[in-house]
This record gives structure tokens, C-alpha cells and sequence, in this order.
């Protein structure tokens, strides 16, 4: 009887333990599979969300709105529905055409204006040791052997006593031809004559003379350029009335763009604007001033009526 229960009791401590490893087996498996295959709450969330989506009927009434048409079938087609169209800020205000005629034609303009300056530039030569008794027109005679002048630009120059011109032929041939009197004494020196690298700058035809009157004054007026800006207009008066003689009329301009001013001076005597040409590279202010003959009289101010 001993020997039946010490049996029993082993077969027990074993079904126990046999019992002990199946729990722990288990355990491990579903630690395993909770491993592997994690699922938050969230993920079970949405999956009885899908599940309850399933099950709803799609042809039910509710989801039908009340225009639907039975008969009419293909009504919600995608075809049927208009395309939406992103927008952007910009929609909301009115867009400008471009005009592409205009733009074409800027640009035809700009290649004329280049065309027509280069083409002006190869009429033009650069004459250089001009003494300062001779005029425009004097220097415009000396060039006339070689064709048409249309143009004559006698400058100052500062750092000398002499000046210097540009002389515009109506076809390149005379430019090429004016070459050749390089070397030609005018007036005290010879001149130098070389091709342009620019072309004459026009001058606005309402500021020309437009009778003779004007043209008289003209004689009588020179070109003051390269003034400082804190030189006053009764100091450049005072400057060519010490030197010249009487003063006129004198018209100082300038605006905020250059840093220098120019005028306009008229004189008394005809004779006084030539000396005044001799005033060229002379320093008034603080740096040396550039004097011209001028084409352009200086033209009284028109008095406006006050306003009553």
C-alpha cells in the first residue's frame, strides 16, 4: 500500500509540473505572437470602424439625396461633375495681356536705334587740337571738301588749351576722306583727325534757334559744363565778368542725378563769348569747368498770368 501511494504521489508532482510547462509553454507562445504581431488599441479601433462600415447598406435611402432621379440612373456620373481648378492668390485681381505685337516691335525699335548710332558713329570722325579762335563753322568749311557735313560739335577741354570736335558726314565715304587732312593747319595748330568711337548726341530741335534773332544770340552765348553743385549762379556770373566781360543773361541748371551743373551764359558783345572759350580747363569753385559755343540761345523765362 506504501509502495501504491509513493506511486501516486510522484504521477502527481509530475501531472503537476507537466501542468507547469504546458502554462509556461503557452506563455512563451502568446509572448511570441504578441511579438510579432502587435496591435494597439487604436489599430482595434479602426478595425471595428471598418467593420461597422461593412455593414452599412450603400443603396439604403438615407444616403440618396433628394434630387436623385430613379429613371436617371447615370446622373452622378463623373462626367457630370464640373472639374475643380486650384487658384491662386493672383486670380482675384484682372491679368494684363502682353501684347506680343508691342513687345516685337520694342524690340525692332531697339535693334533700328543701334543700327542707326552704329551706322552714325561710322559717319563721324574725332578732331582733336582745334585752336580756340576757330569756329564751328570755320572747321565745318575745312571738311567740307569731303563731303556733306550735317553736323559740327566743338568741345572744351579741361585739361587743355585747345579743344576738341566731331565732325558728322552724310555717307561714310566723307568720314573716310577727312582722314587724310590730319596733319592740317588751322588757325596756330595743325588738327588731328581720327575715326569716332561715339556718335553726336542730337539736340532737341525745339531748342534751336528758330530765327535769325535767336541765331545772333547764339553767337553771343557759350556752354558751361562740369560745375560743382555748391557753386551759386551770381558766382559763375561774377567768373566770366571778371574774365570776359558783361553778362546777359545766364540760365545755371542741374537736377539729382549728375553731380555736376551746367549753364547757359549770354553776353553783351560776341566777342566776349569768344574769350570765354579761353576760360576752358580754367578752375571755378574747386575743379575745372568746360566752356563750348553753345547752339542753343538762352531763351527768356514766359512769365505765366497769376491766377485771379
Amino acid at each position: 500500500m506504501a509502495a501504491v501511494a509513493e506511486i501516486a504521489s510522484e504521477a502527481a508532482v509530475a501531472a503537476n509540473n507537466s501542468s507547469n510547462t504546458t502554462t509556461n509553454k503557452n506563455d512563451n507562445n502568446n509572448n511570441l505572437d504578441s511579438e510579432r504581431n502587435p496591435k494597439s488599441e487604436s489599430e482595434f479601433t479602426v478595425q471595428k470602424l471598418v467593420d461597422m462600415f461593412t455593414k452599412l447598406n450603400p443603396l439604403a435611402k438615407e444616403f440618396f439625396p433628394s434630387s436623385y432621379n430613379k429613371n436617371n440612373p447615370n446622373q452622378f456620373h463623373i462626367n457630370n461633375f464640373p472639374v475643380l481648378i486650384k487658384q491662386s492668390a493672383n486670380d482675384n485681381f484682372p491679368k494684363r495681356r502682353r501684347n506680343d505685337f508691342n513687345q516685337g516691335r520694342r524690340r525692332l525699335n531697339g535693334r533700328a536705334y543701334r543700327a542707326q548710332r552704329e551706322d552714325s558713329i561710322r559717319r563721324t570722325v574725332y578732331v582733336s587740337d582745334i585752336d580756340q579762335h576757330v569756329t564751328e563753322e570755320r572747321l565745318a568749311g575745312l571738311f567740307s571738301g569731303c563731303g556733306q557735313v550735317v553736323d559740327c560739335r566743338i568741345c572744351g577741354d579741361p585739361r587743355s588749351v585747345l579743344r576738341f570736335a566731331f565732325v558728322e558726314f552724310a555717307v561714310e565715304q566723307g568720314a573716310r576722306a577727312a582722314l587724310n587732312l590730319g596733319g592740317t593747319m588751322l588757325g596756330y595748330y595743325p588738327v588731328r583727325v581720327l575715326p569716332s568711337k561715339t556718335a553726336i548726341l542730337p539736340v532737341n530741335p525745339t531748342f534751336l534757334p528758330q530765327s535769325e534773332d535767336e541765331r545772333e544770340m547764339c553767337t553771343r552765348t557759350v556752354y558751361c559744363t562740369n560745375i560743382e553743385k555748391k557753386v551759386s549762379q551770381a558766382e559763375v556770373k561774377n567768373f566770366f565778368e571778371s574774365i570776359c566781360g558783361e553778362v546777359t543773361r545766364l540760365r545755371l541748371l542741374g537736377d539729382h542725378v549728375h553731380s555736376t551743373r551746367i549753364a547757359f551764359v549770354e553776353f553783351a558783345m560776341a566777342e566776349s563769348a569768344i574769350a570765354a572759350l579761353n576760360c576752358s580747363g580754367m578752375v571755378l569753385g574747386s575743379q575745372p569747368v568746360r566752356v563750348s559755343p553753345s547752339k542753343t540761345p538762352v531763351k527768356p523765362r514766359v512769365t505765366r498770368p497769376a491766377l485771379h
